[in-house]
C-alpha cells in the first residue's frame, strides 16, 4: 500500500512538473517582429575579424582608423544591421573580434563590412559565414543599453 501511495505521489509530482515545462509562452507578435521561424531562430551572418595585412600604419593612423571602426559599429547597431560585436582577448590565432550581422546572405553582410575603416585599410580582415541562431539576439542591444553604465 505504501508503494502505491508513493508511486501515485511521484506520478502526480512528475506530471505537474512536466505540464509546467511544456506550457507555452509563445508570443506570435514578437516572433514575427524578429523574423523568427517556428523554432524562434533565424539566419544571421557571423563575421570573424582577424589581424589584416596592413603592418605599415603608424600608431596615429591606427588610432584614427579604430575610432572610425567604433563609430561604424555604433552606426550599424543603430540601424539594426549589427546584432552583436566585441573583441577577443589576446590570443595566438590573430582573432581580433566578431560581428553578428542581421543579414540573411553573405553578399548583404559584405555591404556592411566594407563600411568599416579598419577593414578598408586592411588593419582587419573579415571572414563571413552564414549562422543560424536565436532571433532573440536582436534584443541584446536594447538590454545592453540598460546595463552599460559607461558607453563605448
Amino acid at each position: 500500500m505504501k508503494k502505491s501511495i508513493l508511486f501515485l505521489l511521484l506520478f502526480s509530482f512528475s506530471t505537474a512538473i512536466f505540464s509546467q515545462e511544456t506550457e507555452s509562452t509563445f508570443d506570435e507578435k514578437l516572433a514575427k517582429s524578429l523574423n523568427a521561424d517556428e523554432y524562434g531562430m533565424k539566419k544571421y551572418v557571423f563575421c570573424l575579424l582577424k589581424t589584416g595585412s596592413n603592418t605599415t600604419a603608424t600608431k596615429e593612423e591606427t588610432q584614427k582608423l579604430f575610432e572610425g571602426h567604433m563609430a561604424n559599429i555604433n552606426q550599424l547597431a543603430k540601424e539594426g544591421k549589427l546584432v552583436v560585436a566585441g573583441p577577443f582577448m589576446k590570443n595566438e590565432r590573430n582573432y581580433r573580434g566578431i560581428y553578428i550581422f542581421n543579414a540573411s546572405s553573405i553578399e548583404e553582410a559584405k555591404t556592411f563590412v566594407v563600411t568599416d575603416p579598419a577593414v578598408q585599410s586592411k588593419l582587419l580582415e573579415a571572414e563571413l559565414t552564414l549562422w543560424y541562431g536565436s532571433a532573440a539576439l536582436q534584443e541584446t542591444l536594447k538590454i545592453h543599453d540598460k546595463i552599460a553604465k559607461t558607453k563605448i
